[in-house]
């Protein structure tokens, strides 16, 4: 056994120093998908908006190193962070909401600690001694955790624990949070319990036992929260708030009723007028270097709700019966529509239906189409007739990644007459490789965490569409990809009307394209949405509606009848 005086002193790598930095755990009971990353990321932005530092963490239980390799339809989007770390969806919600850029240390599976712990094992750092998940686990979760802080500097650390109390593959996570008091002061750690009130229609009531059960669960692991969020599609009155603070053993005001909101973005705004951040900065003796100053966030939560005209945007995906698949994008469209004083409504289309020849009377009918990114064959031909189908009917088009892929493959087939052009991904006996393995991906084998990830730059070509949306000569991107355009073929795109207006600065990668005669036809290799954010949209989101608007506006003038006077 480790005494309890040393314990903390592992968790600190060697040589580095331990801040004063506070710590927020959020735990979930009773059902999952009840918003506890949104909690945490709505926390996160009220805090900052006292002039705090905040970091943001997400510890997931599953024994995958991360997502990069499991099917959207079991884990929803893979975030990708700057650093090129593949995370949970969740961190997207942290940085739109905190506007601070989160990276691998944000992300913490149990795949990565076990994998971490038995890499050790193997060259012999526990000098023959058994390995067990306490206290060789917890301290490598623990490690993770302060190491968060101590990366950024924060003032407070968010931990987000994935799961629900009770989840067996969670047990190691949680007993790791538990044992984060020992060598902290006594109010440097706060235990936050979300859970769901479910409501029983037969009786008209809100039902506290599982909140109940849920706490009872995490106080036999030593844990005893202070606040509880109590999540709720009802409104929560001020009885149940008392029956939940007397039977979990909390203060009436640490009781935080969070109902279903109109809009995510609304949640700061609810969490901000319940009083918790005060109650959290009492609870950990924070010093608050200013007032809270939302006003920025109310004022873009008001040019939402006030928004009349609405813009149409169909989504041709492969997941799109899982929305969560395309987390970002549809955050990325609500951002640049808020900017126009719109609302977008998102017309989901799965790109299979599209391969028969299903849903172009809808596409007949939105006011731009967007096709995101994806992997494997399935859809792609879906996918395709949405391209051929924005091109010929000039209407505003905007592809990520797979969705430039394509672009780029029907231009081939319908322009340039390449009757089976394909991306070798798709078929490998293509005559016209349009799209090609990169050269450095054709020796690798191992499928996870190794495609081109994270952030790098690219160089727009003045004069250029995607020039005139930046407005700069160089941005900065995330990627997620292993297949480019081939560039054996750039000269025949150029001829005929494609231009390549974004690059690698040594000009060996095509990272943006565009039909120089439509309107509004724009793809990149990489993907803009994971770096728009409420209030500040990205360029090709903004530009993609713009150009909705123009397409929508004059489509009605169109469809006006005439006044004949004879």
């Amino acid at each position: 056994m480790i005494p309890a005086c040393c314990a903390f002193c592992l968790v600190a790598p060697q040589g580095m120093r331990v801040s004063r930095t506070r710590y927020i755990f959020c735990t979930g009971g009773v059902v999952s998908s009840v918003g506890k990353g949104l909690t945490v990321a709505s926390i996160g932005r009220i805090l900052k908006a006292r002039g705090l530092k905040v970091a943001l963490q997400k510890l997931d239980p599953y024994l995958n190193v991360d997502p990069g390799t499991m099917s959207p339809y079991q884990h929803g989007e893979v975030f990708v962070t700057a650093d090129g770390a593949e995370t949970d969806l969740d961190l997207g919600h942290y940085e739109r909401f905190v506007d601070e850029n989160v990276s691998r240390i944000s992300s913490v599976t149990a795949g990565q600690v076990h994998l971490e712990v038995l890499e050790k094992e193997r060259k012999g750092d526990f000098l023959g001694g058994t390995i067990q998940v306490v206290p060789h686990i917890t301290n490598e979760i623990k490690r993770r955790i302060v190491l968060a802080g101590t990366k950024t500097d924060a003032d407070v650390v968010i931990v987000e624990v994935g799961g629900t109390v009770g989840d067996i593959e969670g047990e190691s996570f949680l007993e790791a949070i538990r044992q984060m008091r020992i060598g902290l002061r006594r109010k440097d750690a706060l235990y936050m319990h979300v859970t769901f009130l479910p409501y029983i229609g037969a009786t008209g009531e809100l039902k506290t036992k599982p909140t109940q059960h849920s706490v009872r669960m995490l106080r036999s692991m030593g844990i005893q929260p202070q606040i509880i969020i109590a999540r709720s599609d009802y409104p929560v009155t001020k009885d149940i708030v008392e029956k939940i603070a007397l039977f979990c053993d909390v203060e009436p005001e640490a009781v935080i009723p969070l109902t279903t909101a109109q809009t995510i973005y609304d949640v700061p705004l609810m969490l901000e007028n319940s009083g918790i951040a005060d109650y959290i900065i009492d609870w950990l003796k924070l010093d608050v270097p200013q007032p809270p100053d939302l006003s920025a966030w109310q004022a873009m939560v008001n040019q939402m709700q006030a928004a009349q005209e609405t813009i149409r945007i169909a989504l041709v995906g492969k997941y799109v019966a899982l929305r969560d698949a395309y987390m970002s994008v549809k955050e990325a469209l609500v951002h640049a529509a808020t900017a126009r004083n719109q609302k977008i409504e998102i017309e989901w289309i799965l790109a299979d239906e599209l391969e028969k020849n299903r849903h172009l009377d809808t596409l007949a009918t939105v006011d731009g189409i967007i096709v995101p990114g994806g992997f494997g064959h399935r859809g792609i031909e879906g996918k395709i007739v949405a391209a051929r189908y924005a091109r010929q009917h000039r209407v505003p088009y905007l592809g990520l990644c797979l969705g430039m892929q394509v672009m780029c493959i029907e231009f081939a087939r319908h322009v340039l007459h390449f009757e089976d052009a394909n991306s070798a991904e798709f078929n490998e006996a293509t005559s016209y490789p349009i799209i090609n393995l990169m050269l450095d991906q054709r020796e690798v084998t191992d499928m996870g965490g190794t495609m081109r990830l994270g952030e790098y730059p690219c160089r727009l070509v003045p004069g250029t569409l995607a020039a005139g949306l930046y407005g700069k000569s160089e941005i900065r991107e995330r990627h997620r990809h292993r297949f480019e355009f081939n560039n054996a073929y750039r000269i025949p795109f150029q001829d005929r009307g494609i231009r390549f207006s974004g690059l690698s600065p040594d000009e060996l990668l095509v990272e943006i394209a565009e039909i120089s005669d439509h309107p509004y036809m724009i793809g990149s290799q990489f993907h803009p949405e994971f770096l728009s954010r409420p209030g500040n949209p990205h360029p090709l989101f903004l530009g993609l509606i713009d150009a909705a608007i123009g397409f929508r506006d004059a489509r009605m003038v169109v469809a006006q009848p005439t006044n004949n006077h004879h």
